[in-house]
Order: structure tokens, then sequence, then C-alpha cells
């Protein structure tokens, strides 16, 4: 067994131990966190590399909860936008070291900005600077970010719905119930894609989704990208039908997320047409035609907007399965650093970085 699967086999029980982190130990900080929010000026949502997958995931909340925030991932914010004082940076980092991370907290130290960091580690810089820390505890992905991207995703999800009122005890309960069928699916889940031809080595490979699912979207995308190392390409659905369907070939693999509530007809209809034209679909969701696609992952059922908690998992799992077909290593990384804190070029200093890069 890879590690990247066990990683991925725990994820509900991390899961459900950052919803009961934040509904007991990690309250204070999640108090303090809704409450500067509230009062804020400003709202910036930023992060990087899977970080900012969360950030997506996490956006709709705020924004449907009539909460908007500035999204924003954090090398561009760092140097496209000044930042007003009495505003609140809800900063995303498994880490809190990456290179971003660190000038972007150097950039609004005292600046009348309140840093809000979410992390996986009370080491790291943004831990130790931000005014308030919600540190989640859970033991550390061996390579892939697959349960420091979801605790993460899970904790900025907790913390938008606090600010916009709907955060209870009854949706804390749902969500428990939700990973709990979760850790039941995925036995479901492994068997269907053993033999699907959907995972086909050395196939393209385009990922479509809306609202905060575009961040599951996007983190298949870098699933593929660093455990298959072959790229792949992640965008809106809506997007996807003003143009770039010319690429659609009978060799195009394409992998849907429905959400449970909006735009269900319009997009089933898109993959009925996509495997009209000879794609082989991919579809995510709950109740959908078991027909509608070529492999159809049926999730629990799962309150509206959170979805993205676990819709995830069957993607996760599609990779690391397709990672072996395909006899590719997905636990280690040819030239990526697991945190990047350099900013010159892409290799490590031995391999040419220069010398006063750190």
């Amino acid at each position: 067994m890879t590690h990247f699967l066990r990683d991925i086999l725990r994820q509900p029980n991390e899961l459900q131990r950052t919803i009961d982190f934040l509904l007991g130990a990690g309250r204070p900080a999640m108090d303090a966190a809704t409450t500067a929010i509230r009062s804020a000026r400003h709202v910036y949502l930023t992060g990087i590399g899977s970080s900012w997958h969360a950030v997506l995931t996490a956006g709709p909340l705020f924004h449907l909860g009539a909460r908007p925030v500035y999204m924003q991932d954090a090398a561009e914010l760092l140097q496209f936008a000044t930042i007003p004082p009495d505003s609140a940076m809800i900063v995303i980092s498994r880490s809190g070291r990456s290179v971003e991370i660190v000038n972007l907290l150097d950039k609004v130290r005292n600046s009348g900005v309140t840093v809000i960091g979410i992390t996986n580690s009370n080491g790291g810089p943004l831990a130790k600077e931000a005014q308030i820390s919600i540190v989640v505890p859970l033991e550390m992905d061996h390579a892939i970010s697959v349960n420091t991207y979801s605790t993460l995703a899970a904790t900025v999800g907790i913390l938008a719905s606090a600010v916009v009122g709907s955060w209870n005890a009854t949706l804390a309960t749902s969500l428990s119930r939700v990973v709990g069928r979760t850790a039941l699916a995925i036995p479901v889940w492994q068997a269907q894609i053993a033999d699907t031809p959907w995972l086909a080595p050395g196939a393209v490979f385009y990922f479509l989704a809306r609202g905060s699912s575009l961040g599951s979207c996007q983190e298949a995308r870098l699933l593929w990208e660093e455990g298959l190392k072959s790229p792949a390409t992640a965008m809106g659905t809506g997007s996807f039908r003003h143009g770039p369907q010319e690429m659609v070939n009978k060799d195009a693999r394409f992998g849907m997320w429905i959400d449970g509530e909006r735009m269900r007809g319009q997009d089933l209809a898109v993959a009925r047409d996509l495997r009209q034209l000879g794609a082989s679909i991919m579809l995510i969701g709950q109740d959908l035609p078991q027909d509608a696609g070529n492999l159809v992952f049926q999730l629990p059922a799962v309150p509206p907007d959170w979805q993205y908690l676990i819709d995830i998992i069957p993607a996760q799992l599609a990779a690391e399965r397709l990672s072996q077909l395909s006899g590719v290593d997905c636990d280690s990384f040819r030239y990526s650093s697991f945190i990047v804190e350099g900013e010159y070029g892409l290799l490590r200093e031995e391999a040419g970085t220069p010398k006063g890069e750190k």
C-alpha cells in the first residue's frame, strides 16, 4: 500500500478530529476569529498551493452568507495589493512557512491588519505571528497534501459558517454523520476504480466544477500533477462552455463535480454532450443517475454547500490508482520541495538555486 493511499484512508478520522477540535479546544480561537472578521472593514482570504484550493472551497460560503471576501492567492496578494488598515486577513497554510506566507506576514506587520492564521503547524511563522491562530492538530501526510488539505478546508469552511451565523450544533452533528458515512463509502469507491477504463494512463484529463467544489476540482488537478507527474486542467464548468470545449476528442477524460442544488440539470447535460462527442466522464455528486457517466461516484447525503468536505476523496483514490497503473511513484517528489521557502527558480539550492536564496 502506498503512503498516499494510507493518508487517504485515514481522512474520515482526521476530519472528525477537526470537527471535535473546533467544538472543543479550538473554540476560543474560532470565536475570536469570527468576531474579528465581523468587525473588519475588509476581509481577505488567501493561501498558496494546496491551501489556496482550501480557500476556493470556503469563498462561496462567505459570499452566500452576504459576507464578501477578497480572494487572491498569496503570491499575487503579496505583490499586487495594498491592504488597508482595519482589515482582517485569513491566511491558510499547512506549514505556515511558505515564502509567500512569511513575506506576507512581514508586509502587514504593524499595519493595523488582523491576521487570522489557519495552519497544521504550531511551530511555523504563521502560527507564531498571527494575532489569532487556529492550529488544527493532525498526523502530517507523507508527501502529497491529503489530510492537510481537507482539514484546513473544513476549518475555514466552519469559520465562514460561524461568521455568517449558520454554524451550530445541528450542523456539526450532521457533518459528523457525513464523515462516518464517507468512511463506509470508501471501499465501494475503491471497488469502482479497480477496473474502470476511465483511468487510462497517458490520457488527457480535464476537471470541471462549480461553487465550493471548485476547490476540489483544482485539488484534483494538483493530485494528477504531483502524484502522476502528468499535466491536467481544471476550471469552472460555466467557463468551460465558453470556448475550451473545442479541445474535446474521443480520448479525453473529464471529471465533473455535480452540485447538490445548483445547475444540476445543466451540468448533467454538459456530461451527456461530452459523452456524445466521444469523451469519457467521471461524475462525483449526490443522487446521480448511474448511467450519466462512465464512472459515477455517489456521495452520501450531505448538507447543501458542504459537499466539498468529502467530494475530493473519490478523486484522491482515482489519482492513487492511476499512479499505480502508470508505474509512477506517487510517494516522492522529483523536483518540488515539501515547503517552498525561496522565490527563485524551481530547483533546490544544490541544483542551482541562487546562493543567497534560502
